[in-house]
């Protein structure tokens, strides 16, 4: 799509920031592009579409969205091809998935024209605040949050819309030890585990702690009822390599619907190789982990692609995973996927799209 049609106010950065980032020792999150797109949502609809310079905002004190905790946001990234064109992977999926989680929180959805046209425009603006090197991409945060001044429990009026865009390099520098959590849950049914909200993540913290202090970098989370199946691991999805076939836990209103998950899944279809989205026990896992047969568990997620996992903790027992190899499926599909993202490789399945 175009931009051409969308009133859009630009206002460019009178300096770039650029030369203060050292593009080649990237760290995850901590430096920001130079622009940012912003909209409003007054009296019904969407309005004061612009770019600006990327900085601080000013708030009420009584901002519902600090004590109410209407809020959600997505995960994106950019590559560019070696052409040097600004390449988005299923940005259309993302949108989809943010106004999904709007209409959960209750928060108004933001059209496809706005999203894209806005998201489109930045990336056009931030070219060159996208690295090139192995391992690094450009990225992308939409996020809403509700701006009405007002103490009280109820749906805010209006709304902020902003996109700002990061320089990232990898998020885990080695594979995570994880431990499957047996109290603390991050969703239940008929909850908003399937939203990217803020409350999600904010929740998750105390028990991410705790394993921290024992040891592990991340959390696998079990189901809320009876702490007997596999939901996600940390801020990922979950994903395992065994008897020959990819098994993973079946989306629902308590799992992510993430687009790197679900990316993986169609490459394997595309493949051939066996796929299971199903309720995956616990046990199951442990048991294969004990019998040999679990060739890898990797959690799949736009902050980190695929990242294999080092151990399992379980009970009191780290169980160690098999070495990955260069032939595996989890070697093959993240290089598959770093390919398809950089124009590298043919996109057989269209989601690669330019800015």
């Amino acid at each position: 799509m175009t931009t051409d049609t969308l009133a859009m106010e630009i206002k460019r950065v009178e300096a770039s920031r650029i030369h203060e980032v050292d593009f080649d020792n990237l760290v995850f999150g901590r430096h920001y592009s130079d622009h940012m797109f912003v909209a409003d949502y007054i009296n019904g609809e969407w309005t004061n579409l612009q770019i600006v310079p990327y900085a601080n905002l000013s708030l009420s004190p009584a901002t519902a969205a600090l004590h109410y905790g209407q809020a959600i946001f997505e995960g994106m990234k950019a590559y560019k091809n070696e052409a040097g064109e600004p390449l988005m992977f299923r940005p259309l999926d993302n949108w989809a998935r943010f106004n999904k989680s709007a209409t959960r929180m209750c928060m108004p959805e933001v059209p496809e024209e706005i999203f894209m046209g806005g998201l489109t425009e930045l990336l056009r603006t931030d070219a060159a605040w996208i690295p090139t090197a192995p391992d690094t991409s450009l990225y992308i945060r939409p996020y809403m949050f509700s701006t009405d001044a007002y103490i009280g429990v109820r749906p805010s009026d209006t709304y902020k819309f902003i996109i700002f865009t990061s320089p990232v390099g990898k998020y885990y520098s080695k594979p995570p030890r994880v431990k499957v959590e047996q109290h603390y849950i991050r969703a239940a049914e008929g909850g908003v585990g399937f939203a990217k909200c803020a409350g999600n993540y904010g929740g998750s913290l105390y028990p991410a702690k705790l394993a921290q202090q024992q040891g592990y970098d991340q959390i696998i989370w079990t189901d809320a009822r009876d702490h007997e199946y596999v939901e996600e691991s940390g801020t990922m999805n979950v994903m395992f390599f065994m008897d020959g076939k990819l098994v993973t836990p079946a989306t629902s209103d308590t799992i992510l619907n993430g687009v790197t998950r679900k990316s993986i899944v169609d490459i394997a279809r595309h493949w051939g190789v066996p796929v299971e989205e199903r309720k995956v026990a616990v046990k199951e896992i442990i048991d294969a982990l004990k019998e040999g047969r679990l060739e890898a568990a990797f959690g799949a997620g736009t902050a980190v692609v695929v990242s294999p996992f080092g151990v399992i903790g379980f009970e009191g027992t780290d169980y160690e995973l098999p070495a990955v190899t260069e032939d595996s499926f989890v070697s093959r599909v993240k290089n598959f996927l770093t390919d398809l993202r950089t124009g590298k490789t043919e996109d057989p399945f269209g989601w690669v799209v330019k800015a």
